[in-house]
Order: structure tokens, then C-alpha cells, then sequence
């Protein structure tokens, strides 16, 4: 992308783990000169395990960074140094934590009027705001794990789908104050938080209950809005998503298969019909894809355009022919020298995606280019 709309702009990031860092790495995509505050040795996200192990190489790229001890008095004049250049400071840290360094939005903003602070936070303002949260704490507090998991058993979402989507809901806000800074000259304090971010998301099974009366299911326990609306068995072991979710889709369906008692059954004309009589429809489906192998099902579906998928692994998504033609994945390497593809930010602007400027700095990297030869521990590391 030649031109990349948020040129220009300093944004200064303290932040570790998965929310904070996805404000930082969707700014920095969209080209933003993200300088990201590590303490001395970076990060201790860089050195996690298991699940974690992820975290950093995903929403790090294109940053530079420098490792300072905020402890320390020259720490503080490089941490004050940098905020002061900003247009942007993000933070996700515990509560009170900046702010007793001096570095919280109340100070940082009478220093540099134009700043736009984003707080990344577990909960907005009211009796929960001091406490502690984590995406599985807002998932399962917020209604997300219980619709998710099957009856009596709350089940987090398979990624980190409350961090990266408050992240999301925190960019919108910057974006959204910047816009105003346009007309006003003045910065802003932006908040965004898990818990509220869940709520959000379950908002559609909120208002299912004020307009149905009845409270929604959780997902695997659902009643479905179509009659086909499921996973199904194939013949190779393999599963296949199908949906048929409108009255002509119907007609396509039964004509694509053959199934001519269906198409002239005047009772499964209109789709609620259809979902009232599911437990008529769906063996008869079952028993049909079981018969057939998964690249079969999914081509016929995919000519008569229904929605389909193949129950896809993390993994496979490497070597996903689409991902791949349109510059979904970015190329990065680790400081060890390991090679890798990650997903690219999901928008295109005329055309283009936005790819990688900066790959995944070590601790410290960039301390001498940014303090202009700096002379102290923190600048050389």
C-alpha cells in the first residue's frame, strides 16, 4: 500500500499480553509509528508457554522498541519524553498503575493537550471498575462462555475473541477522537473494556429474550432460526457446516438433491414452517450427506451458492488457497530466525492490504533510533 492512512501519527503503547498489543498492531498496520514501552530483558509475554506462546508474535508487528525501567528517574524522562511527542498512548495495565508512575491520562494530557489516551481496561466505569479481569473472567461473566459451552457446561470461546474485540472497540474510539481533534484541536481519554465488550456481544440474545419472553439457549442447545442449520457427518470422517437459510435457498436445495417429496410438501414452504418441523427434515438430510464424501457435498453446495464450509483446523489455515492468492498472510521472523505467515488485518483499502514495515522487534531494538544515540542503559538495550 503506497499511502497508508495513519501515516504520521506517534502512538506510544504500554501494554503487554493480547488487548492492549491488538490496539497497538492494528494502528501500526494501518501505518502508525507504534513505539512500544518494554521493561529491561522486554516483555514477559515474549516468554510464555503453551496457549500464550502465540500472544506476541500475533499483535507485535510493526513496532519498534525500547526497554526502560519506569522505576527510575531516567526511565520516567524517557517514558515523559516519548508521551509528550505522542499522538497516541495506549495502556492496559492493572488499574491505578500509570497513574501512580505519573503516567495516567489526567497527567500525560495536561503535558500534551492533543494526546489521545486509550485505556484498555477489564470493566468501564461503575461498583466493578477496580477489579481484575482476564477475556475467560469477561467470557464467563458476561454470558459468552454460558451460551457457548452446552447446558451446564460454560465453555470459553476458542480464541481470544474478548481481548481482540475489545482491542477492536478501543481502535474505533481513537479513530473516533482523532476525528473530533480534527475540529477541536483537543485529545481525549478513550476507554475500552472486556466486560462491557461481552455484554455487546450477547446483546442479540438479550434482545431475543425481550422479544420472545423466553431466554436464549446456549448454542449447542439452541433452537435454530432454519431448519438446516448444522454440522453434518460425511462419508470420508470428515464434518461439513451447511446452512439454508432462506425460502429460495430451500427450492435450490431440494432441487440440487433430488429431494422432490420436500419441494412439493406445501407445509415447508416458508422457512418457520421449516424450523418447526426439524425433527421430520434433518434425518432425512443426515442420512443423505453421510453418503457423500466432503469435496462432493461441498462443491454441489458451493454451485448453487448455499453457505458451506469444512470444519477447518487453525493449522490448516497455512496452506488456505484464498488466504494465500489475496495477501491474507504476512511473512515474519522471530528473533531466532524462525520463519513464519500470520494472519493479515482483515481489510483492504483501495484494493491493497496492509502488510509488514517493521518485523518483530527485539527488546530494545529501536532505543538508540528513537532517543537519537541515547546514553543510558534503557536507550542500549
Amino acid at each position: 500500500m503506497s499511502s497508508l492512512p495513519l501515516e504520521g501519527l506517534r502512538v506510544v503503547e504500554f501494554s503487554h499480553m493480547v488487548m492492549g498489543p491488538s490496539i497497538g498492531l492494528i494502528l501500526g498496520d494501518l501505518g502508525a509509528d507504534v513505539i512500544k514501552i518494554e521493561p529491561e530483558g522486554g516483555d514477559h509475554t515474549r516468554r510464555l508457554l503453551g496457549s500464550g506462546a502465540g500472544y506476541f508474535p500475533m499483535y507485535n508487528r510493526n513496532k519498534r522498541s525500547v526497554c526502560i525501567n519506569l522505576k527510575t528517574p531516567e526511565g520516567m524522562d524517557q517514558a515523559l519524553e516519548l508521551a509528550d511527542s505522542a499522538d497516541i498512548v495506549i495502556e492496559n495495565f492493572r488499574p491505578g498503575a500509570l497513574e501512580k508512575l505519573g503516567l495516567g491520562a489526567a497527567n500525560l494530557r495536561k503535558r500534551n493537550p492533543r494526546l489521545i489516551f486509550c485505556s484498555a481496561k477489564g470493566f468501564l466505569a461503575g461498583p466493578y471498575e477496580q477489579r481484575t479481569a482476564l477475556d475467560e473472567v469477561a467470557q464467563m461473566m458476561g454470558g459468552l462462555a454460558y451460551m457457548t459451552g452446552p447446558p451446564g457446561r460454560p465453555l470459553r470461546a476458542g480464541a481470544s475473541v474478548i481481548d481482540v474485540t475489545g482491542g477492536m472497540f478501543g481502535v474505533i474510539g481513537i479513530l473516533a477522537a482523532l476525528e473530533r481533534r480534527h475540529r477541536t484541536g483537543e485529545g481525549a481519554e478513550v476507554k475500552c473494556s472486556l466486560f462491557e465488550t461481552t455484554a455487546f456481544l450477547v446483546g442479540q440474545h438479550m434482545a431475543q429474550q425481550a422479544v420472545t419472553g423466553k431466554a436464549a439457549a446456549p448454542m449447542p442447545a439452541r433452537i435454530s432460526a432454519w431448519a438446516i442449520y448444522d454440522v453434518f457427518d460425511v462419508a470420508d470422517g470428515e464434518q461439513v457446516f451447511v446452512g439454508v437459510v432462506s425460502d429460495s435457498q430451500w427450492e435450490l436445495f431440494c432441487a440440487a438433491f433430488g429431494l422432490d417429496d420436500f419441494a412439493a410438501d406445501e407445509s415447508l414452504k416458508l422457512n418457520n414452517e421449516r424450523v418447526l418441523a426439524r425433527d421430520r427434515i434433518l434425518p432425512v438430510i443426515r442420512e443423505m450427506f453421510s453418503s457423500m464424501k466432503k469435496a462432493e457435498l461441498l462443491g454441489k453446495l458451493e454451485a448453487i451458492g448455499l453457505p458451506a464450509a469444512p470444519i477447518t483446523r487453525p493449522e490448516e489455515l497455512f496452506d488456505d488457497p484464498h488466504l494465500n492468492a489475496g495477501g491474507g498472510l504476512v511473512d515474519l521472523s522471530l528473533p531466532d530466525g524462525t520463519q513464519m505467515r500470520l494472519p493479515a488485518l482483515p481489510i483492504e483499502i483501495d484494493g491493497e492490504r496492509a502488510g509488514v514495515r517493521h518485523n518483530l522487534p527485539e527488546p530494545g531494538e529501536h532505543g538508540k533510533e528513537i532517543f537519537g544515540g541515547g546514553n543510558s542503559k534503557a536507550a542500549d538495550s
